[in-house]
């Protein structure tokens, strides 16, 4: 009899985990608006019941799209060499996290400049990567990123970028959010405030030019920077400066908090580097990056996302 009772149980509890499964999907393909579609029942397979009512038809048809994406990435991750498949990431809250510059960056006046932070204030277990630069341009870097589904920001500087302009519009037309990391990378407290702002307006040009849109993010060289350069930025459209928490290689992490390890919200700096700045590829420093935030079981969100 205590089998009995304990099989009964496990049934009742599963039967809930699937009739929860089941509500947040709903409420998913609904919100997302794919209740829609034409008004007559879909058939299903021999000894279903035809799917009549259109959140039905929808929610089959987001399980299906939910299983496609999942099957390509299991596939994407064997063919790439990661150890596992990445976590995929939670859907992009409804109300954004209210930015504040983390204690110790603050500048004066800072509460009427555009905020300095590491990590985006969130429960979730996301961290960001985020891409500086622009010196190596990997076709298998854009191929990789796009069969895996992994979101990340670019943060560019023109004397890299403009050798290929095109080489980013690709990426661009991936999804990727092309920032300002100044024209020559230079390190802006040794300039006068005309010289910050001529490095950082006139970046938030070339990438308006080439990209059609001027960045809202602004990430300095080195992470250094006083009060000349978030009053150009602002005065150049910028509304917020991501630094990071954590930084990526092709063969080690290297981590600015104390407990080395990650945190919800965290955001992840690399660069576009090749073989000859460091000991790998880019696709490398996917792997050690994935293995890192998989491992802790944290997903790649998308940043903007989150702003």
């Amino acid at each position: 009899m205590q089998l009995v009772r304990q099989t009964g149980k496990y049934a009742r509890r599963r039967k809930n985990q699937v009739r929860a499964a089941v509500a947040v999907l709903a409420a998913s393909a609904i919100a997302s608006g794919c209740a829609g579609g034409d008004s007559e029942g879909a058939r299903g397979a021999h000894g279903q019941q035809p799917l009549k009512a259109p959140p039905a038809r929808a929610l089959d048809s987001y399980a299906q799209k939910l299983g496609a994406i999942q099957a390509a990435r299991v596939a994407a991750t064997k063919r790439w060499g990661l150890a596992k498949v990445p976590l995929p990431a939670p859907p992009p809250p409804r109300s954004k996290p209210k930015l504040t510059t983390r204690k110790g960056f603050e500048v004066k006046g800072q509460a009427s400049l555009p905020p300095v932070f590491t990590t985006i204030p969130t429960k979730d277990k996301v961290v960001f990567l985020t891409i500086d630069d622009g010196a190596e341009k990997d076709p298998q870097l854009l191929k990789m990123m796009g069969e895996l589904h992994l979101p990340y920001t670019a943060f560019l500087s023109d004397y890299l970028v403009k050798e290929d302009y095109g080489y980013f519009k690709k990426m661009q037309d991936r999804g990727v959010t092309l920032n300002n990391h100044t024209l020559h990378h230079r390190y802006l407290p040794g300039l006068s405030y005309e010289d910050q702002r001529h490095e950082i307006c006139d970046m938030q040009n070339v990438i308006q030019k080439h990209y059609g849109k001027r960045p809202e993010l602004f990430r300095p060289p080195y992470g250094n920077y006083n009060r000349d350069t978030l009053r150009a930025a602002k005065s150049c459209g910028v509304k917020a400066v991501p630094l990071w928490a954590s930084e990526a290689f092709s063969d080690h992490m290297e981590w600015r908090e104390w407990d080395k390890d990650l945190h919800p919200g965290d955001i992840i700096l690399t660069h576009f580097r090749g073989r000859e700045d460091w000991k790998g590829t880019m696709p490398d420093m996917v792997r050690r990056v994935m293995k890192t935030v998989t491992d802790r079981g944290y997903a790649v969100a998308r940043l903007e996302d989150y702003l």
